[in-house]
């Protein structure tokens, strides 16, 4: 394995004897940083002490990482075009936050024998919200739902 002190200093390839020794004479313990290095990478560090830099690490990691946040818009195919104004104004404010809007229109009973009213619905809301957001995801059935996706337009002014 390959030894690295606790200086931070490449000793080399070394036998696993010999770290196990070099880190009982430090009085730190020995820890295998990279195992799927060939050979493989093995510091001499106390254990509690690597521990708390890699959580912090991660921690600072998981803070930089921008979530997105789902919102979602439900409707039927007999939603009337005033409620269906203010459903697309929600998504609209949404989508200028940046936030992602998934819209679904629900089937009851017979009314899933016409997909057609449910497209025309979610292609008119994607045309009246193409300045804001764009089409992730075309409409496709999902059980007795039919769903649409739509992101946060990146190229707006």
């Amino acid at each position: 394995m390959r030894l690295i002190n606790a200086d931070g200093e490449n000793v080399g390839v070394v036998d696993i004897k010999e770290a196990l020794q070099a880190a009982y004479d430090a009085d730190l313990d020995l820890v295998e940083i990279a195992p799927k290095a060939d050979p493989p990478v093995c510091r001499v560090i106390d254990f509690g002490k690597f521990m708390y830099e890699r959580t912090k690490k991660e921690k600072e990691a998981k803070k930089a990482q921008k979530t997105i946040e789902i919102k979602e818009i439900r409707m039927r195919p007999k939603t009337t075009d005033h409620h269906k104004s203010f459903k697309i104004r929600d998504a609209r404010r949404w989508l200028e936050e940046g936030k992602k809007v998934k819209v679904r229109v629900r089937f009851r009973g017979r009314e899933r024998d016409y997909p057609e009213i449910a497209v025309a619905d979610l292609n008119e809301i994607a045309t009246e919200l193409e300045d804001v957001g764009v089409v992730e995801q075309r409409p496709s059935f999902e059980g007795r739902d039919m769903l649409m996706v739509l992101a946060p337009n990146t190229g707006k002014k």
